[in-house]
């Protein structure tokens, strides 16, 4: 079973509805988005970073098992609670200097936002 989870859906939205949201938001949301991420882009070339709370391997490609993988995304929580909900597009983000990217696959647009 893998070790990140969609979190509970009452859980989620009501995070979603906080104008500020918490640590404990930020926490249940960012490790929400990545298990959706990972289960709509399934793989292990990729790994996104959102630290302090949670990191995962995506999208189909070259399996990385040990070191610093091929690509690597990096941001903070708010920024990728942002993305997955569609309240900042992938570039905006990206020249903004809010995510750190590198590697091939590391441009995620195509799987942004995470929700409808």
């Amino acid at each position: 079973m893998p070790r990140l989870q969609p979190q509970d859906p009452v859980a989620v939205a009501e995070a979603l509805g906080r104008e500020e949201p918490t640590r404990a938001d930020l926490k249940l949301l960012s490790k929400h988005f990545l298990a959706v991420l990972a289960m709509k882009a399934p793989g292990h070339s990729v790994e996104v970073r959102v630290p302090p709370y949670a990191a995962a391997q995506v999208i189909p490609g070259v399996r990385h098992t040990r070191g610093t993988p091929p690509a690597v995304v990096e941001l903070d929580a708010a920024t990728w609670v942002a993305l997955a909900t569609g309240e900042v597009t992938w570039d905006a983000a990206l020249a903004e200097g809010r995510i750190r990217a590198s590697g091939q696959r590391a441009d995620l647009s195509t799987y942004l936002p995470l929700i409808p």
